[in-house]
């Protein structure tokens, strides 16, 4: 059973207007996350810049900046990457990373639309990955998709996975402890997580023993949500999180193929079939949501063709969320690919209008609006 849900009336959302707009800010100004500055940028490049630009410099037609590595993701090791990035490695395989909404809610400045939304406490969200590898190389994917990862010569058990990244995320988040700005009950409370997000870096479904993992989070007394690309129908048809989000970010092979850059030639018919998993799963009493990251100029000219797919599995929400010009995306796209939020309505609208849904809810920092067939919210709720 869920319990109807109004996010409005959220305790833990802010209704600050100054709040939400500095968490707007947060994107505006590019720091969304204080390890995304090994992203040198310069304004203004001139004919003399490009001239001299190093092999990894790019330049953005009309944005007029300059985004330059201050190392080669060609050379580095995705192990010495993870670790200037901030991720905290969980045993051999696994790694944990802190977002900034966890920072804001920490702080008492406001929570990530997964709050708003489905009711999960953001200074307590554990967002973690049991594999750094994929199968895809998103072009609006803000993980280092140009750097390789390979599979483990041999798995963690899903026990010890639990164990560390729980673990990790406790030791990351300490310095929080001595801040005068830290709200001291969210700070007590973030030291039990009570919601995963297996969703952080790479593919989660790669992992064979991810259903194990799933249960033993909930026996933590956790909600779990995996956020799979849908190219492992196989593995989708296995597991029972309490939230199963599938990314759908093209309406055919070729916009697939463009958008998502597949390793592998057969993956589009994998999703295809995920699709139908999905409307499975939502019979069997697993809570299914659809994401669409919406990029400007690469994927939004079809709503009819969303709608259509959207229709096969019937999901209970559908996100359409514009890309962020944040992390390793800004080596691939420009700020102009982002869609403002008054766009994002727009196209959402369209979807839902095509494949009989109703807006839902909306995160304008977040550039995301929730879609549900009968325009209603609900909490996630843990099933121990």
């Amino acid at each position: 059973m869920t319990e109807p849900f109004d996010p409005n009336n959220d305790p833990k959302r802010t209704n600050d207007p100054k709040k939400v707009n500095d968490s707007k800010k947060d994107y505006d100004s590019k720091k969304v996350n204080d390890s995304e500055n090994e992203l040198t940028r310069v304004n203004e490049p001139t004919k003399a810049d490009e001239e001299k630009a190093e092999p990894n410099t790019v330049f953005e037609g009309g944005v007029n900046e300059r985004i330059q590595f201050s190392y080669s993701p060609e050379t580095i090791s995705i192990d010495e990457l993870m670790q200037r990035q901030g991720y905290a490695k969980a045993g051999a395989h696994s790694a944990v990373k802190t977002c900034s909404w966890l920072k804001n809610s920490m702080n008492g400045e406001g929570v990530c639309y997964k709050s708003s939304f489905y009711g999960v406490v953001s200074h307590c969200c554990l967002q973690m990955t049991p594999t750094l590898s994929c199968n895809q190389e998103c072009i609006f994917c803000w993980r280092p998709t140009e750097v390789a990862a390979k599979a483990p010569e041999k798995w963690d058990p899903p026990e010890k996975i639990v164990e560390e990244s729980i673990k990790a995320q406790r030791k990351l988040i300490t310095g929080f402890g001595g801040s005068p700005k830290t709200v001291t009950e969210n700070y007590d409370e973030a030291k039990n997580p009570s919601n995963v997000a297996i969703s952080l870096s790479g593919e989660p479904t790669f992992y064979p023993y991810l259903p194990e993992l799933i249960f033993a989070y909930e026996k933590q007394n956790m909600t779990v949500f995996v956020v799979s690309n849908g190219t492992n129908p196989e593995m989708l048809r296995r597991i029972y999180p309490t939230q199963l989000y599938m990314s759908l970010d093209a309406v055919d092979l070729e916009m697939y193929n463009r958008v998502c850059r597949p390793k592998n030639p057969h993956l589009w018919d994998k999703i295809l079939e995920s699709l139908h998993v999905l409307k499975e799963k939502n019979e069997q009493g697993v809570r299914t949501v659809i994401r669409i990251t919406a990029v400007t100029g690469w994927n939004m000219e079809d709503p009819k063709g969303f709608a259509r797919l959207l229709q096969i599995a019937e999901p209970d929400f559908v996100e359409v969320k514009s890309y962020m010009h944040v992390g390793f995306s800004r080596l691939r796209l420009s700020r102009q690919n982002m869609v403002e939020q008054e766009e994002i309505r727009r196209f959402s609208n369209e979807i839902a209008e095509h494949a009989g849904y109703k807006f839902a809810g909306e995160s304008e920092p977040s550039r995301v609006v929730v879609l549900s067939k009968n325009g209603k919210l609900s909490k996630a709720v843990k099933k121990f």
